[in-house]
């Protein structure tokens, strides 16, 4: 019954990753992902599971292969790319943030949400 359990959430999981990275294809032409080291981030037993949950390789591994077949760009940021430290108003790149910073503001005096600025930044590699 366990067993059943597991494959059922394993199903779950592959169908809504296979939706969701179907979407994404279909609405750009070019995707840009960071490349994390999940393996590394599994370390930190305060947010293992959570980053086991998510399934990033097997996301990004399905974003390959329909971009490939779709024929999108999918482009993947250097795993040293610091897209949360680089301000993406005036392009300096501030020290090291800890993942408690879900804010910050810039010596320019640009005020940024962590992931929408990291976005940003992801997004300009793509010009």
């Amino acid at each position: 019954i366990l067993a059943k359990k597991h494959e059922k959430i394993v199903n779950q999981r592959q169908d809504f990753l296979h939706k969701l990275s179907k979407r994404i294809v279909d609405e750009n032409q070019v995707i840009v992902v960071e490349t994390l080291k999940s393996k590394n981030m599994m370390k930190n037993h305060t947010i293992a599971k959570s980053i086991g949950d998510v399934s990033w390789y097997e996301f990004v591994r399905q974003l390959a292969y329909k971009c490939t077949f779709y024929g999108r760009t999918l482009i993947k940021a250097d795993q040293w790319y610091a897209s949360t430290q680089i301000c993406s108003s005036c392009g300096r790149k501030g020290e090291k943030k800890t993942l408690d910073v879900r804010e910050w503001t810039c010596t320019c005096g640009a005020h940024h949400d962590r992931d929408i600025n990291a976005s940003i930044n992801l997004l300009l590699l793509a010009d």
